[in-house]
């Protein structure tokens, strides 16, 4: 037999290859688009979970190109280099006008704790001093420069709720605040005071010894109060320790009372820990009521404010935040927030959770209902849509929601789309990539134009106050039951302080300071807590 020439085994093995190739170049567009329809939006790693394809910049209606007010009405310094820190001034595109407006004297005080932090930071002369003194042991003499020292301590909702607390309480006291960075907070945020740091340096000489500060420190404030060792008559220490977390005692809750704040007044460096936003309390304290009064006229603006004044995220986490935002966020004409954390032994989803976060959407109209059938009526060519963020450690909810509104349609022909950014199973405090998605995750939450949050949670208090949003509170469920009503609308965006002490400094009895002035009153999320309601003519 005649074997084949090598001309022909050639053309015939282009034919095969032209064949396949055809075939690639048709199987291959509907693989990608398939993989595009069926993608879960949430990958492990912080990078990939928020690298998305980047639209046309024509596409992004919702955000302009440049900011409206970027000095949010004068709270900004103007003196930083905006590229060092995009998120500074980029901020504002990114959500509606605030109707909150900061007072004159608090843009001149922000303006006046500059200059102080600037003359007095890390590595000035005047620092250097005062680390001398710190050595010495004993104060000696007046001090040029005070100090509060924050401790990072606990998870990222309460670390930001913390800073703020320590932040007002070294404005009200003329005092440089300097935050430990921790494991990460120099990657999650821009330093917030232009031309300094607020970082506590590496060599601080009691650094390494935060681990062992506890209430039996033998500096510590409420121990030496109750060994009667501090008074304003006895030679004071240069730096004393202040213990304000959730198991704080009664001689420690004495730091509240104007009698002590006096004696603290002249310890020159102070150390705080703590992981309760403390800030209500202070409005019930005579010596600041009037510094606070012109501070904040509206009262319940206090953390919107000052959270837009210091919390500016890295350009690694602006990254993750827009590209996000425009992927899936920017184009809808409504966007709705729903930050759930469940406080529940095991990892859900579970039942009662997911009727109550239904119930809420639903009865309060913030999501529409669903039809259990096609109407066979053509759907408009332009329906409203609206964009569904789900933040939560488990899949289990956002999955269900976005199961809702992908296998029915909607009863007034909205268009309902439902993203989760990320699931990480449980908290990871002090892991860096953890902490970078958690904070995108807040700020996408704060772009909302409606907001639904979780009881208890930090996570949900920053994300509304950054916001500017009243948000609507699923309350927290009891015996695994659904609770009826699911959800109420806050009385005010400012966060609860979870853990304020009974206690009127005057008649040294217990007292329900729920009730002392109209504007610090119990949470709506938890029945104990302290919140600020309201303005000034309350």
């Amino acid at each position: 037999m005649e074997k084949p020439s090598v001309t022909k085994r050639i053309g015939s093995d282009m034919t095969r290859f032209t064949g396949i190739l055809a075939a690639c170049l048709i199987i291959l567009p509907l693989f990608l688009t398939l993989s595009v329809l069926y993608r879960h939006h949430s990958l492990s790693d912080a990078d990939e979970a928020f690298a998305v394809p980047r639209a046309p910049k024509e596409t992004y209606n919702q955000v302009s190109e440049e900011p409206k007010d970027k000095l949010l009405s004068g709270l900004l310094s103007p003196n930083f280099n905006e590229k060092s820190c995009l998120s500074r001034y980029q901020s504002v595109l990114y959500r509606k006008t605030s109707p909150h407006k900061p007072s004159p004297y608090l843009i001149s005080r922000l303006r006046s704790y500059e200059k102080l932090h600037k003359r007095c930071g890390p590595h000035t002369e005047a620092y250097n001093k005062a680390l001398e003194q710190l050595k010495s042991g004993d104060k000696i003499g007046d001090s040029e420069c005070n100090y509060i020292v924050w401790i990072s301590y606990s998870g990222l909702g309460n670390k930001i709720l913390t800073l703020a607390s320590a932040f007002l309480y070294a404005l009200l006291t003329n005092r440089v605040l300097l935050a430990d960075p921790g494991k990460d907070l120099d990657i999650l945020f821009c330093e917030p005071f232009p031309q300094t740091s607020w970082l506590l340096p590496s060599d601080f000489p009691l650094k390494g010894n935060f681990d062992s500060f506890d209430q039996k420190f033998s500096h510590c404030h409420g121990s030496m109060l109750r060994e009667k060792r501090l008074s304003s008559t006895r030679t004071l220490p240069s730096f004393l320790y202040l213990h304000l977390a959730h198991d704080y005692n009664e001689h420690d809750k004495l730091f509240f009372c104007d009698e002590e704040q006096s004696v603290l007044h002249k310890v020159p460096w102070l150390i705080l820990r703590t992981n309760n936003y403390f800030v209500p309390f202070l409005f019930l304290m005579p010596s600041f009521e009037n510094e606070l009064q012109k501070l904040f006229p509206e009262k319940e603006a206090l953390f919107h404010h000052l959270g837009r004044y210091i919390f500016h995220p890295t350009n690694d986490v602006w990254g993750l935040i827009t590209r996000y935002y425009k992927a899936y966020l920017a184009k809808a004409d409504e966007r709705i927030g729903i930050q759930i954390r469940s406080f529940e032994d095991g990892q859900g989803p579970f039942n009662y959770v997911m009727d109550q976060i239904k119930s809420c959407f639903l009865q309060e109209k913030l999501l529409p209902e669903i039809k259990m059938q096609e109407s066979g009526k053509i759907p408009s060519k332009n329906p409203k849509s609206k964009a569904v963020l789900v933040t939560s450690l488990t899949a289990g909810y956002y999955e269900k929601v976005r199961d809702m509104y992908w296998q029915y349609p909607t009863g007034t022909g909205e268009v309902i789309g439902v993203y989760q950014p990320s699931q990480e199973t449980f908290q990871q405090t002090d892991n860096k990539n953890h902490d970078m998605k958690a904070l995108a995750e807040i700020y996408l939450l704060s772009f909302s134009d409606k907001l639904i949050t979780s009881a208890w949670s930090t996570f949900g208090y920053v994300a509304q106050g950054l916001g500017g949003l009243m948000p609507w509170i699923m309350y927290k469920p009891e015996n695994r039951t659904t609770p009826a009503p699911a959800c109420g609308r806050g009385m005010s965006m400012e966060p609860c302080f979870h853990a304020p002490p009974f206690y009127d400094c005057k008649t040294k009895r217990g007292r329900d300071t729920g009730l002392v002035v109209p504007h610090v009153r119990h949470c709506e999320d938890m029945s104990w807590g302290l919140k600020l309601v309201g303005r000034n003519e309350l």
